[in-house]
């Protein structure tokens, strides 16, 4: 007998069991090669188009001139004007835009006269990267324009940009980074242990038992999320104090509203974990398809990368995942300091998706034991 003895055979045996786990090689092979050309098309760098305002108390030729550079530059896209500085902020702090302009009242007179004007650009500071392309596309735009009208009329430094960065003023990464790992953290957590609980009362044979009691599936569903819902909260009430006193990110807005939209979310991704359960036929393939969902909440979510960027179908995709919709509700409440009626909506999708999750678990729980 040699110090191999047996290699062989079981390395066949074992080739043979691979061969017949449809599910290892799907997830071992295929997964990877979808995941790649998944995130190798979606995923951009370079920060294009971002939502911007306008504040024109006195619209003009030279002001619309400007605009226009603005948006050809590729960088900005004007997508509404407003009234008043209040609500150029309110803007900014829902999330209806990132970049504000903001022009005094004499642009277009004091660029005739040759006195020179100041334009204010105000970005929002919660995604450092879309801040730092901003202020500088911004920049670069005045300076061309300088050097154009300089030209033209032989005036140096008509226009002064004068950048400000609200909420991360000094663009910290822990700001732009720590309320999305949140988001991240919660929902791996409350997926992975809803689905490998289930799965494993299947393996041991004590959820078939439950076919032999009055108990209806959705009741069944309800009852298996509820002490992973406050699991859920204990994790959010946890990472908050340590979120503060660690990495220096204090919470601008009011606790009850990011504590009132987190109950959504954690539904949403039980129903996710449970429908994981549904599919998986053992443990290690519910955790392959729990973990299988990280990867697109954290590359498609706008946790990294502005989901602006990715083309259209891949828009699409990040639209159903809870985690794009928690992410904007964390930073909002984190970072910006955003209301309850500037979050509803995102808490409305996300209460939609839960409810709508729950129930395709608990129908496809229903067809399993029948």
């Amino acid at each position: 007998m040699t110090l191999f003895s047996g290699l062989w055979p079981v390395a066949r045996k074992e080739m043979i069991h691979l061969a017949r786990d449809r599910g290892t090689v799907f997830f071992a092979l295929v997964l990877p090669l979808i995941q790649l050309m998944l995130f190798g098309f979606a995923l951009d760098l370079n920060v294009r188009r971002i939502k911007t305002i306008v504040l024109d108390p006195a619209p003009s030729q030279r002001s619309r001139e400007l605009l226009q550079r603005l948006v050809n530059s590729d960088v900005f896209a004007i997508t509404g004007s407003v009234a008043s500085p209040e609500e150029l902020y309110e803007a900014i702090r829902n999330g209806t835009a990132a970049v504000a302009i903001r022009f005094p009242h004499d642009y277009a007179t004091r660029l005739i006269e040759g006195r020179g004007a100041t334009v204010q650009i105000l970005v929002d500071g919660s995604d450092s990267t879309v801040a730092g392309t901003a202020v500088n596309g911004f920049n670069a735009v005045i300076l061309v324009e300088n050097q154009r009208l300089a030209a033209s009329n032989g005036v140096r430094a008509v226009i002064e940009a004068r950048p400000a960065v609200l909420y991360n003023p000094a663009s910290r990464a822990p700001n732009f980074f720590i309320p999305g790992l949140l988001a991240i953290l919660v929902q791996i957590m409350v997926i992975l242990l809803v689905a490998l609980s289930v799965v494993r009362e299947r393996e041991r044979g004590t959820l078939e038992q439950l076919t032999m009691t009055p108990v209806q599936p959705l009741g069944v569903m309800l009852g298996k999320m509820i002490p992973y819902l406050g699991l859920g909260m204990l994790e959010v009430a946890v990472i908050l104090p340590v979120m503060g006193l660690v990495f220096q990110v204090p919470v601008h807005g009011e606790l009850w509203v990011l504590i009132v939209l987190t109950l959504p979310m954690l539904v949403a991704v039980a129903g996710l974990g449970l429908l994981i359960s549904a599919k998986a036929q053992s443990q290690a393939e519910a955790f392959q398809l729990a973990m299988g969902t990280m990867l697109p909440s954290i590359f498609l979510s706008g946790y990294i990368f502005p989901i602006g960027n990715m083309p259209a179908p891949f828009q699409l995709i990040s639209r159903i995942l809870p985690t794009t919709y928690y992410i904007d509700i964390t930073r909002g409440v984190i970072l910006r300091g955003a209301a309850f009626h500037d979050l509803w909506k995102d808490g409305a999708i996300l209460m939609l998706m839960a409810a709508v999750l729950v129930v395709l678990a608990a129908r496809r729980f229903q067809r399993q034991l029948s």
